[in-house]
């Protein structure tokens, strides 16, 4: 089983910066392909990064490409976010997947298997 635990969220302006991390316990986290999603209020949990079990591929949703980085260490069983150029649009709270067994990315949601509870970012314009 595996567990995430996100941190790093916070209040922030608009144009500044914030990292998350993400925390996994486990011992399958360096075989598990590992994604971040957020949802806003009133609105779907919308797809964020996704990154491969190796780190060797990423991928973004369009509103975040060019301003967020994500990142990981697998000897640290870590995942990061790095969120700079924030936008009041970009206020949700943010949750760390990872799909378990396969090391493939992925923008779906269904085949991420575990999840965080989530740490949210506010920013003020």
């Amino acid at each position: 089983q595996v567990q995430l635990v996100e941190s790093g969220g916070g209040l922030v302006q608009a144009g500044g910066s914030l990292r998350l991390s993400c925390a996994a316990s486990g011992r399958s986290f360096s075989d598990s392909a590992m994604g971040w999603f957020r949802q806003a209020p009133g609105k779907e949990r919308q797809f964020v990064a996704t990154i491969s079990s190796s780190g060797g591929s990423t991928n973004y949703a369009d509103s975040v490409k060019g301003r967020f980085t994500i990142s990981r260490d697998n000897a640290k069983n870590t995942v990061y976010l790095q969120m700079n150029s924030l936008k009041p649009e970009d206020t949700a709270v943010y949750y760390c997947a990872a799909r378990g067994v396969s090391s493939w990315v992925t923008e779906l949601a269904f085949q991420y298997h575990h999840w965080g509870r989530g740490t949210q970012v506010t920013v003020s314009s």
